[in-house]
């Protein structure tokens, strides 16, 4: 169509739709609706003089252990165990290190979200930036001193844990999604049986299963630090739920998408890739984001087996005797942490839903 064509193209009136009632309106419509609104607003006015009583009025904002007994908050207590939640009993003289990661990894993500980004320019700079990020934590090379893994925690550890299972998972979960509807029997009875072995036992009996049997089942050569088992858990886990929402997208594109790519005369492997694997990753956006932040919340279980993540290094800072346990605060600064984290994929993942229906409009 020309652009005379589709300038002078009679089009049809616009569809007038009903007004949709306000939140506000919603809330107060019907008697239970009102019921649960006032049954709800009685019990933020009777918490919230309370909370603030308890958080600004007697919170106790400086000096030591000692201000904080028989008072509010001990926000002190944060500012003084802060760094030693954020980053673990990672070496102070180095602390610039992790912080360093953390900033690398929070850039490329950044630089990751605009569409147009999407190329291999940024597939190098995540190779490359991940390389970057565990040379700086492990150190050795560049005259950067070497810290050993069982010093590294906090924020560092909860954030590679969670790229690097999600990197290494999801192309062996598209491998197990592929293989459970391979026309071979053996091939899909094998993939079935990973996946649903996988998703059956709890992470926290593989988690010990790994630090404990790895050791008994691997050769003498071969020493793998408890990071790099929980790894290898968190890898096999996320491949296994990511397998089951992959499948069901591929399942939703029809078979005339494969048909119709094959007639133009692409090969395969073009056809899944640049067909069929973009339609069916934006059919299932929703639990693709949801399986997402699992992996990211499950990351607090290395705890477990040693490992000083978030939640962990949390429980260390609260046995220091000098202080009196803020048990209330100390979750609260990790909960915040993990809820931004979440937050943010959860509104990107809306932001890829509402402009990959526009574009296919």
């Amino acid at each position: 169509m020309t652009f005379v064509q589709a300038m002078t193209e009679p089009r049809l009136a616009p569809t007038l739709r009903p007004a949709s009632p306000n939140g506000l309106a919603l809330l107060f419509k019907g008697g239970v609706n009102l019921l649960a609104t006032l049954v709800f607003v009685a019990v933020i006015a009777q918490a919230l003089p309370h909370l603030l009583a308890w958080a600004v009025m007697h919170g106790v904002w400086q000096g030591n252990g000692d201000a904080c007994r028989d008072a509010g908050a001990c926000w002190v207590f944060l500012r003084q165990k802060g760094p030693f939640i954020l980053f673990g009993i990672y070496p102070e003289t180095q602390i610039w290190r992790p912080i360093a990661v953390v900033t690398v990894l929070v850039g490329l993500a950044l630089w990751t979200m605009p569409r147009a980004h999407w190329t291999r320019i940024t597939a190098a700079a995540w190779a490359g930036g991940l390389l970057l990020v565990l040379a700086l934590m492990a150190g050795g090379v560049a005259g950067l001193s070497p810290v050993p893994v069982s010093s590294w925690g906090g924020l560092p550890v909860t954030l590679l844990l969670t790229v690097l299972s999600l990197a290494f998972g999801f192309p062996l979960g598209l491998a197990l999604a592929l293989a459970r509807r391979s026309s071979l029997p053996l091939i899909r009875c094998c993939a079935t049986g990973f996946v649903e072995l996988l998703r059956g036992i709890p992470v926290v009996t593989l988690l010990f299963a790994a630090s404990f049997l790895a050791p008994l089942l691997l050769p003498d050569w071969i020493r793998l630090e408890n990071l790099a088992r929980a790894l290898g858990v968190f890898t096999l886990v996320s491949a296994a739920y990511l397998c089951e929402v992959l499948r069901g997208g591929l399942q939703g594109v029809p078979r005339s998408q494969w048909e119709s790519a094959q007639a133009l005369g692409l090969g395969k492997r073009d056809v899944l890739f640049t067909v069929i694997l973009p339609q069916a990753i934006r059919k299932v956006l929703p639990p693709l984001t949801s399986t997402i932040i699992v992996v990211i919340k499950n990351t607090s279980l290395v705890m477990v087996v040693g490992l000083f993540d978030l939640v962990s290094a949390g429980r260390v800072a609260l046995n220091d005797p000098a202080w009196p346990m803020p048990y209330a605060e100390t979750y609260l600064m990790v909960g915040l942490i993990y809820f931004a984290i979440c937050y943010g994929v959860t509104r990107y993942s809306l932001h890829l839903e509402r402009t990959l229906a526009e574009d296919w409009q």
